[in-house]
């Protein structure tokens, strides 16, 4: 293919460019393909381009925002890749309290831009995770009980569709496109750029809290009375994993699998020391590091843990609540964590979440209140079979405890065939959007909604 080919403004990689090997390359390492060009636009034009070469042509189409799509949606074999990376702007009103995300932005990037007003809106954990596919799929994070999901905030965006058009897509212009957009994935077009609503917060009380291992079942029975009695205010998050050499846990506790609190405060420093030291008292504490911490800084604390070239395979459930047989399920398979870089993780999606009506947007399960992930990650291939069996052995073991349903942006490349649960009484709709705006499939690296 002769880059001239697609007159763009922006960057074409291909087989044989300087660029290509480390362009070609998504978060999970597991994932080797070699498309027949990347193609870094500069703006939504640029991608209009690349979207109708792919189409005409008959090859596939990935989108790449962050990159960290466990499946390595951000790539295909011989195919077009659509790097976003190039388009990284954000825009932040602080009158009217909104912000504007280029497709291409991470949470660090808009983090960042919106701290320095004191606002913020719902993202992830990890400051390196894309804004685009976060948002798409829903976007839990450490506000949502507070603020609502990432796509909850959304008030439109600008798309590429499959056939070339730009368009706009808010509650007035293609509603329908717009409600699919809010975690109905990357189904129906590219986002080039996401408008926000942001909230007064600056920065966050909280942090971690690490628990002797077996005291897990005492500690999720607490975590699962604060999500469901303590102010919206509190972003909390149970975890299993293995410590890192963190300098506020003992050197001994260095590499022994624990289990650990994440806190995050909202609201003033001084209630949430009120609503956090309890939970100090619930079993043995190894260390914690609590403090007042700015909102970026909180959601980059586990970036190392999840660097790009470790393996990845991912499992997920919603519950609604957390049984003792699920609880003991958990203090089976959690101690079992294989890697350091592995962690299995439950978060709280009520709060604001559950205001919002199941068909308001494309995120049906407003009924349930945990999100679970077990999050298989390691650095040697040569363990993958050793590790992928431990996510499914886990998985296995707590799904008679859970819904049918799970997080899309939690899910891996063997999980098509939860597509439907996934979005429950929503799917038809879903497929309705797709058949109108992609209706050839265009976009089908993804947890595909395919169209009629």
């Amino acid at each position: 293919m002769a880059k001239a080919t697609l007159e763009l403004r922006g960057q074409v990689i291909e087989p044989g460019d300087a660029e290509y090997e480390a362009a070609r390359k998504v978060h999970n390492a597991m994932i080797d393909k070699s498309p027949r060009a990347i193609v870094r636009p500069q703006s939504a034009e640029d991608v209009a381009v690349a979207v109708n070469f792919a189409r005409e042509n008959s090859l596939d189409l990935a989108i790449r925002g962050g990159g960290h799509s466990v499946p390595g949606f951000g790539v295909c074999e011989g195919g077009i890749v659509i790097d976003l990376s190039a388009m990284r702007g954000v825009i932040v009103d602080p009158t009217n309290k909104t912000a504007k995300a280029q497709g291409g932005a991470t949470w660090g990037d808009f983090n960042n831009a919106t701290n320095e007003f004191g606002l913020a809106t719902t993202g992830g954990i990890i400051s390196t995770t894309g804004v685009g596919g976060l948002t798409l799929g829903g976007g839990i994070g450490y506000l949502s009980r507070g603020f609502g999901l990432s796509c909850d905030n959304v008030t439109g965006a600008e798309v590429v569709l499959a056939d070339g058009r730009i368009v706009r897509a808010d509650e007035t212009e293609n509603p329908d496109l717009f409600w699919a957009l809010r975690g109905g994935g990357g189904n129906f077009g590219v986002v080039t750029s996401f408008d926000f609503k942001l909230h007064p917060v600056a920065n966050l009380y909280g942090g971690p809290i690490v628990f002797e291992l077996d005291s897990g079942p005492d500690v999720m029975r607490a975590y699962a009375n604060a999500v469901e009695t303590a102010p919206e205010e509190l972003g909390i998050f149970f975890a299993y994993l293995i410590a890192p050499p963190l300098p506020f846990l003992p050197e001994a506790a260095h590499g022994k699998t624990y289990a650990a609190l994440m806190t995050a405060w909202a609201g003033k420093p001084e209630d949430g020391e009120k609503i956090i030291r309890p939970l100090f008292d619930v079993a043995p504490v190894v260390g914690s590091l609590i403090d007042t911490f700015p909102y970026p800084v909180v959601n980059s604390l586990f970036d190392e843990l999840v660097a790009a070239g470790l393996q990845g395979y991912w499992k997920a459930h919603f519950a609604t609540e957390l049984t003792e047989d699920s609880i003991n399920a958990h203090a089976q398979w959690g101690p079992q964590i294989p890697t350091m870089n592995a962690a299995m993780h439950i978060y709280p999606i009520n709060g604001a979440c559950h205001r919002v009506g199941s068909d308001d947007t494309a995120f049906a399960h407003r009924d349930a209140t945990y999100a679970t992930v077990i999050a298989g990650m390691w650095p040697d291939p040569d363990d993958n079979e050793k590790n992928t069996a431990w996510v499914r052995g886990y998985y296995d073991a707590t799904s008679p405890f859970a819904m049918e349903a799970g997080y899309v942006n939690f899910m891996s490349g063997d999980d098509q065939g939860r597509i439907e649960a996934n979005y429950g009484d929503n799917f038809p709709r879903l497929v309705d959007v797709k058949t109108t705006y992609d209706p050839g499939n265009l976009f089908h690296l993804n947890q595909n909604i395919k169209p009629r």
